[in-house]
């Protein structure tokens, strides 16, 4: 089973090196965005399971980051525990109002932060075990699990290639472009070429078999993942 995800959105640097470095020590996999925007960019591509999202953000403030995740079908399932200097009650208030699963005042203890982590993923993971499943085209890909399977065949996939093709089938319909994919699939501090994504993709098509017209090549742009009726074709290598 994949380590659970946790998406930092805190413009204090040293604040945010320690929130990593804790994190990763319990076994999480941690991303991290210095502002709102990354934040909201990173949250629709990579759907962490959790959110610690700080208020006080440049470009766009935390709490409509909060809106919009849960405006977002792709991230409104994600927990959010808002993490802020702010600790009046009005504040905490608004915070709820907006979507915040919890919420955590400056200073904090990281203990505490980590206990309040933890109680977040089990409610999330219990109430919703569904979410992590996704099928289109034939295809099912099971996050918990770690499982791929196409026509009911399980697929014999790389940790890359199951990324790869989560972040497609997650949402279904959406253009992927390559920096994104490498992303997605690779990790930020991928050193790797555009043309990269190219074979990855050309290997889970041929992995998918005569389902790999599922996913379609967007000229110009990338991938993504087709909508609509169940197409079984022939490989694909393009």
């Amino acid at each position: 089973m994949p380590s659970p995800s946790v998406l930092i959105v805190e413009d204090d640097r040293a604040l945010a090196d320690v929130l990593i470095y804790n994190l990763k020590l319990a076994g999480y996999e941690t991303l991290l965005a210095r502002d709102g925007q990354e934040g909201l960019a990173q949250a629709q591509l990579k759907t962490p399971d959790l959110v610690v999202l700080d208020l006080m953000l440049p470009v766009v403030d935390g709490l409509e980051v909060c809106r919009r995740l849960r405006a977002n079908p792709a991230t409104r399932g994600t927990s959010i525990l808002m993490l802020t200097a702010k600790s009046e009650e009005i504040d905490q208030v608004v915070g709820f109002s907006v979507g915040a699963d919890d919420y955590v005042t400056k200073p904090f203890s990281v203990k505490v932060l980590l206990e309040r982590v933890r109680a977040l993923l089990r409610r999330k993971h219990a109430g919703n075990e569904e979410s992590d499943v996704y099928s289109g085209q034939g295809i099912t890909v099971d996050r918990q699990r770690h499982q791929a399977t196409a026509g009911g065949v399980p697929l014999e996939l790389t940790r890359s290639e199951f990324k790869l093709l989560e972040a497609l089938i997650r949402q279904q319909g959406r253009a992927f472009n390559r920096t994104e994919l490498i992303d997605s699939a690779l990790g930020d501090d991928a050193l790797v070429m555009d043309r990269t994504i190219d074979v990855h993709i050309r290997a889970l098509r041929k992995k998918l078999g005569p389902h790999a017209a599922a996913i379609e090549t967007v000229r110009g742009v990338g991938y993504r993942f087709r909508e609509g009726a169940m197409v079984v074709d022939e490989v694909n290598d393009q």
